[in-house]
């Protein structure tokens, strides 16, 4: 007998949908059975691009019985409410990150999971393609030696510049660290494992941002949150790592993530994409390009959430969870001046062998 078809319903869906949609709709393990958005008519649209696919209120979508996991895709703000309805309605979910906009509310999600017995998972999934899986398999096949320390750095003017409703990237749940900064953190739990303290330091360089194109061009909105941040993470592995995340630059020459250890060194792809050149400089030798090693090829957005109806766990709640409190803590290190040490771990998930595109469209 094939596997059973998992019935998946998405609750949002604004830019970052039409990404989800083209990874799953291929996919044969899931169906997608349903949308909701608040805004009605974009629902509707959606449904009737997708055959046998309905456009429901948020309420029925959770509500309907055949729908076994819900694609959270709203924003911050929303995540840890559609979350828990979703689970408190017997369902798997998956969402977007950050899991919550609080580390509070991220963890009665796992919490109310874990009570319910149903599964919770969380972008980015960006960590599960070639890029990210095959700087890990070099790291634990010994290129590097013992790893010591990485650095990961992305920096731009902000969002508003290019985005027409930029607001939440400034409220509470946004700025870069939330925003970007899962991508680098998760890249570097999976390349060096959990962290057990952070030390941060935060600036705001302006009260206001001048939204740049759209219908509300011109317009001044205010922001509530720091725009720059450097933080120093603690691994249990003895590693350090180092992470600057900003809105108050403009462009830096510098590699997405840089990983040293004691024979080599490192140049990881941006971890916001699937893919990209891995570069190792081993000691005594000089930069090579590696061949993909590991890794889902050719993949999207929703890859995580194919992996967790599969059964696996290498875009875990969990995952999600530690990744959350490393960035909030960093945060509040920031406020106090004061090293904060975490509550929260994971383990580290199983790498990801090399997985061509029609493998993992029947996952």
């Amino acid at each position: 007998m094939g596997r059973a078809v998992t019935d998946i319903g998405v609750v949002g869906l604004g830019v970052i949908s039409r990404q989800y949609l083209d990874t799953l709709l291929p996919a044969s393990s899931v169906r997608i059975a349903a949308v909701a958005d608040l805004d009605t008519a974009r629902a509707a649209a959606v449904a009737e691009g997708i055959p046998g696919c309905r456009a429901l209120t948020t309420a029925e979508l959770l509500e309907d019985r055949s729908i076994r996991a819900v694609l959270n895709l709203t924003i911050p703000a929303a995540h840890a409410e559609v979350a828990l309805a979703a689970i408190a309605h017997g369902k798997d979910v998956y969402g977007e990150k950050p899991l919550a906009a609080t580390f509070a509310d991220a963890a009665r999600i796992t919490a109310a999971a874990a009570a319910a017995g149903v599964r919770v998972g969380g972008a980015p999934d960006t960590v599960l393609g070639t890029g990210v899986q095959t700087a890990r398999a070099a790291i634990d096949g010994g290129r590097i030696g013992r790893p010591v320390s990485a650095s990961a750095m992305w920096v731009s003017a902000g969002h508003e510049s290019w985005h027409p409703q930029p607001d939440f990237y400034y409220r509470e749940g946004g700025g870069p660290l939330l925003d970007m900064g899962p991508y680098y953190v998760t890249s570097l739990v999976q390349l060096f494992g959990p962290v057990t303290a952070v030390s941060g330091a935060a600036s705001r360089s302006r009260d206001e941002r001048v939204i740049g194109s759209g219908p509300r061009a011109g317009e001044s909105i205010p922001v509530e949150v720091d725009t720059h941040l450097t933080g120093i993470l603690h691994h249990a592995s003895g590693a350090i790592s180092t992470v600057t995340m900003s809105f108050d630059g403009v462009r830096s020459t510098a590699a997405p993530i840089e990983v040293h250890g004691v024979d080599g060194s490192l140049l990881v792809p941006d971890p916001n994409n699937f893919a990209g050149d891995v570069q190792l400089h081993p000691r005594g030798g000089s930069w090579e390009t590696l061949e993909p090693s590991a890794g889902y090829a050719d993949s999207g957005r929703g890859i995580g959430l194919l992996d967790l109806v599969a059964g696996e766990r290498r875009a875990s709640g969990a995952m999600a969870l530690h990744v959350l409190e490393i960035m909030t803590a960093l945060a509040a290190s920031a406020a106090s001046g004061v090293r904060e040490s975490l509550r929260s771990t994971v383990e580290r998930p199983a790498l990801v062998p090399l997985t061509p595109a029609e493998a993992w469209r029947s996952l």
